[in-house]
């Protein structure tokens, strides 16, 4: 949970810079990683569009993007979206997305944890799959979470 009134956001390291970088261009090639994609969003400043990759993750049938890192640039730009893209290869699914209050996030962020941990626990401040709904639920704020619904 973060201590400051200033919103959770962790950057990544020049090493995982370089990781995602080869993660998207994978993606981008039609090769994902445990489920990986490339997301682009529209950029509410410049009105470009912006890539980065992924990991969307499924909770009973739904969809949803966790912000394993808070709240980044690709956040406030899916804000202002509502939506973007995923990508695999030449498989470009439109999606728009509704972001969920921090109440609606438990069982999301512990199945996200469980699945992505390996990746991600580094940005979730000593919270894991296995810490308490209590923990979890007071590190919701840090993670902003959107469900996504594919257009056919």
């Amino acid at each position: 949970m973060s201590s400051s009134s200033a919103p959770y956001y962790r950057k990544g390291s020049p090493m995982t810079v370089r990781f995602n970088s080869v993660i998207g261009r994978l993606a981008r090639l039609g090769f994902s990683l445990a489920g990986t994609a490339e997301m682009s969003v529209r950029g509410r400043k410049s009105g470009r569009m912006q890539r980065i990759p992924v990991n969307p993750h499924v909770y009973k049938g739904a969809q949803y993007l966790v912000s394993a890192r808070g709240h980044s640039q690709w956040v406030r730009n899916m804000r202002a979206a509502g939506g973007g893209e995923l990508r695999v290869g030449r498989r470009v699914r439109e999606f728009t997305a509704v972001e969920l209050p921090d109440d609606e996030k438990l069982p999301i962020l512990r199945t996200y944890l469980e699945k992505w941990g390996w990746e991600v626990n580094q940005y979730f401040q000593g919270v894991t799959a296995r810490s308490s709904d209590e923990e979890i639920t007071a590190a919701a704020q840090d993670h902003p979470v959107f469900r996504i619904t594919v257009r056919s």
